[in-house]
């Protein structure tokens, strides 16, 4: 008994470490920005959308103020470029977003510098540009709304969303 209360607390412990900033809209899934659940099994079918959301990953982060990639966001937007080449059906949508501080306006321009430079970057890496588009939500879609500015970085993210299949 006392070693299942000691499992439950560790399991208890472990799940509110993993919550906090990092918790994700209303769903007990990852999701995109607060609302669209993504697949959690690591056995997705490949070439499927659940196996681009889980074994390859569709965001990046950036800077505040800041659309430059980085050794980080770069290694993942070459695993996206692989699996994109490797799986040719799909067209994708390319989400830019920013956090609370500044304008609507300069907000929305600042996700769209975000979009276009992981589009120019998946474009360099071999993706045919006519499979992506890029678009911005600004600050108008985050992934959690915050006080603190130590969580607004989830906000400052490019999401590749495998939008279609080609025709």
């Amino acid at each position: 008994m006392r070693a299942r209360a000691i499992r439950l607390g560790a399991i208890l412990s472990l799940a509110a470490a993993l919550g906090g900033c990092g918790h994700f809209g209303g769903s007990s899934a990852p999701s995109v920005n607060g609302d669209t659940p993504i697949a959690t099994t690591l056995d997705a079918p490949k070439g499927s959308p659940s196996d681009f959301d889980v074994n390859v990953g569709r965001r990046v982060f950036f800077a505040a103020n800041s659309a430059d990639l980085n050794d980080t966001d770069r290694a993942t937007l070459d695993k996206q470029a692989a699996w994109l080449k490797r799986y040719t059906p799909y067209r994708m949508v390319v989400e830019g977003y920013a956090d609370e501080p500044g304008s609507a306006e300069s907000n929305m321009a600042l996700g769209r510098r975000r979009a276009a430079a992981v589009v120019a970057y998946l474009e360099h890496r071999g993706v045919a540009a006519s499979r992506l588009r890029a678009v911005s939500y600004g600050n108008t879609r985050p992934v959690r709304r915050c006080a603190e500015p130590a969580c607004w970085s989830q906000n400052r993210r490019a999401v590749t969303v495998l939008d279609s299949v080609a025709s």
